[in-house]
This record gives C-alpha cells, structure tokens and sequence, in this order.
C-alpha cells in the first residue's frame, strides 16, 4: 500500500498559480450560440497570456492582438491615436476579465508556418517599436486613446525568439538573428521599464529550456552595461513526462541566478502532453483530449508547486489541437477543464502543507486556508500501458475538522463527490490517470 501524508503545521509557502493558460473563453452571442464563458469563469483560473490569439475567429483573429495588427502601418506615427487599431483586442481583453482571469500579455506575433512571413520580420527601427508598445500599454493601463485601467501587469516581449537557428529557412517566430534579437530586447525592456516601473516587463518565451548557447548569449547582451530589466523570464516545455518541470524550472533558475537576476519570476507559460513531434504527434492530441491528459495536467500542477517556477500557463485555452479543457465543436468541457477547477481550490486556500510519499507515478500537493480547512490533489499518472491501480492510504495530521469528502476525476467521473469519511485517514483504489481531490468540507 502506498501512503501519502499531509501535515497541516508544516507550511511551506503560498500556492502559486499553476493554473494560469494561453487563452481565453469563447463567447458568440446571436445566431449559433455557443461559449464556455461560464465554465471557464468557474474554473477559477487566474491569468490568460493572449498568445496565438489571432488564429481563432471568434476573438478577432487577424485583427486581434499581435502588434501588427494593433499597429497595422508601422511607418505610421506612434504616438497619434488614429495609427491604432484598438477595437477588436479590447472586445477580447474585457471578455478575458468578464471570466474573471487577468490578461496577460505577449507584444509580438503568433508563430507563422506559413512561406511568407509578416508580424514575425524584425522591427524597422526597434525604439519605435518600443515606442507603439508604450501605447498599447498605456491604451489598456492609463486610459489613452479612449482606453481602459486595466490591471494588466505582465508586458511579455515576443514569443520562442530561440526556435529556429539563425541559418534556418524557416523561422517561424522570429525572422532575425539570435543578436538581432538580443537588441530589440535590450531596447524595448528597458524603455518599457522607463515608462512603466510598476509593471512587470519580460520574455521571451524561450521555445528551449536547455538552450544554453541562446541564453548565454541573451544574458551577456542583458548584463553588457547599465543591466537590463527582466521581471520574469518566460519559457515553454512540451514533454509526456511531469517531473521535466522541475529539471527546466531548475535549469532556468540556475542561469538567472548565474546573471545576478535573483528577483527574476520564471513562468512556464507554454505546456502540455507531448509524446514527440514525429510519428506519435496524432497520440499526443488523442492524449491530450481524454482521462491520460487530464492526469497529466493536474501532476504537472503538482511537480509545477514544487518546482523552482513561479507559474504556469498551459497552451492551450483557445480552440486548437493543444486544448484539452473544451471540446473543439460544443466548448463543453473535456476532462481536461477539471484538474483547473480542482486546483483553483487549492490555490483559494492559499497555503502550501508538507506532503510525504515516495509512491511512483504519484503526484500531490495539499494547501491549508487561515483557519486551516485543508484541501489536497493527488494524481495517479503513468504514460505507461497496462499499469495496475494502486491502493493508497492517505492521512492527514493535525487535522481539526475530522471530515473529509473525496471527488474523482476518472473515465466515469468528473471530479464528483464519491465518499465522505469521517477522521482524518482515507484508503482509495486508485486506477492509472485518475484524480483526487480531497477537502474537509460538507
């Protein structure tokens, strides 16, 4: 038998958002209604970065939020009003505060596959292009241009600049080079940082966690003279396995630390189950969609709590074959909307307990309010076929309200209430990728 223990005096930090995602609801009013706005606003999630926006029509696709289409003529003048194009990105930024989440947003382009690129070419001049972002962050923050005040505080500068070598022929996110690159951020980090001190300003999204080489060179350009602002370092992780978040996390620590940039946030703001890209990248999307991904997502929220990052974004919210919250046709939600909602009850109570187990294949967080009502999610996730269910014992010491009542998420269940158990000790029989939560309410 497996035994996981929760100990509620132990208490080891706050909850962090593993729960954020790339995207928001999708909300069609009049003929053929559909939305998921309700079930996206219950899954507590709390913030959406609005990258890879501008392929879904109904948040305005091409007219929505990449600065090409915000800034449409980039020999315009940046600082006249009539050179933006506003009105498509606001609809979509306020739908994402309608479902209660923050807006977190990347200044760049989507990726482009495609044999001819455009939002993707590097800047004409990069202090200009500093210069239209200064006001499409003072159009969301301070109101210009007939604007909001929003509470917008992550600014991310572009998006994967490391994917593609500079001799590639393809180059998909960024149509520089690696020093090309370096620059725009240098430049556009520090005016931004100028204008905006009380804002987080970062990037870049790294496509590549391991990438020394490019992040070598990243850094030694950011710390060549007067250092360059760097609120949080953003980077992207596509694997099948939950723990390669805590190896990237520490990778990504150790190189900000190396450059002094100890105060740095790092943000994992692109994941999901990937097997590979190759022959298994049809499974990978079948994965991504059933009870497997769903395991998935809620232990990498628990190796993601226990890592050195500082959040999590999964990829992706929006419509796509990276979305396992809401099914593609009826935005109902898949299995993979409910590990969110069980974490958001988590991270409501605040505060992270110590949890003892060396079971393998088993992932666990447990967090405590103020009064210390408890709640804990427990994955049972395996990439493997054929693997046996577990009998697992879980116990809960110090707890006060001897209570606790279990829902399940599995191929029967979603995350619905199964047992409640009087004490503070429960024994279940968990079958491979399902999932627990466990809370001492009635």
């Amino acid at each position: 038998m497996d035994t996981i223990l929760f100990d509620l005096e132990k208490k080891i930090g706050k909850i962090k958002p593993m729960h954020a995602v790339n995207n928001g609801p999708v909300h069609k009013k009049g003929s053929q209604v559909r939305s998921n706005l309700e079930a996206y606003r219950a899954a507590g999630i709390p913030y959406a970065r609005n990258h890879d926006a501008a392929f879904w029509s109904s948040y305005g696709g091409e007219h929505t939020v990449d600065i090409s289409a915000v800034f449409p003529d980039f020999d315009a003048d940046p600082y006249d009003p009539a050179s933006y194009d506003f009105p498509v990105t606001d609809n979509y930024l306020l739908l994402i505060e309608e479902a209660g989440a923050k807006n977190f947003y990347r200044l760049g382009s989507k990726i482009e596959h495609g044999v001819k690129k455009y939002g993707t070419l590097p800047p004409k001049d990069f202090y200009k292009w500093a210069v239209i972002c200064e006001h499409i962050i003072r159009h969301y923050t301070e109101g210009w241009a007939d604007g909001f005040h929003m509470d917008i505080e992550y600014w991310e500068i572009w998006n994967e600049p490391d994917l593609d070598s500079d001799n590639s022929e393809n180059k998909r996110n960024w149509g520089g080079t690696a020093k090309e690159f370096y620059e725009l951020y240098a430049v556009a980090a520090t005016h931004l940082k100028t204008c905006f001190p009380h804002l987080k300003i970062g990037g870049p999204a790294l496509a590549r966690a391991w990438s020394e080489e490019w992040q070598t060179g990243f850094f030694e350009r950011l710390t060549s003279g007067d250092r360059v602002p760097l609120d949080f370092l953003s980077w992207h992780m596509y694997k099948n396995d939950p723990h390669r978040v805590q190896e990237g996390a520490a990778q990504i620590r150790k190189m900000l630390d190396r450059y002094g940039y100890t105060k740095t946030e790092s943000i994992l703001n692109e994941w999901n189950y990937v097997k590979d890209w190759g022959k298994n990248f049809v499974k990978s999307i079948e994965t991504i969609i059933g009870m497997k991904g769903a395991a998935f997502t809620a232990a990498c929220m628990c190796t993601g709590q226990n890592s050195d990052a500082d959040m999590l974004m999964y990829y992706d919210a929006r419509p796509c074959a990276f979305n396992g919250l809401f099914d593609f046709y009826t935005y109902r939600p898949l299995k993979g909307y409910y590990p969110f909602k069980m974490f958001s009850e988590l991270y409501q109570k605040g505060t992270q307990i110590a949890c003892e187990y060396t079971a393998e294949d088993i992932y666990a967080v447990g967090a405590v309010d103020s009064g210390d009502s408890v709640a804990a999610l427990i994955s049972y996730y395996t990439d493997e076929e054929d693997m046996p269910a577990k009998t697992v014992k879980i116990e809960f010491s110090n707890l006060k309200k001897k209570c606790l009542r279990l829902r399940l998420l599995d191929e029967a269940h979603d995350a619905e209430t199964v047992a409640e158990a009087d004490g503070n000790t429960v024994e279940i029989n968990m079958q491979p990728n399902t999932v627990l939560l466990l809370t001492d309410d009635k």
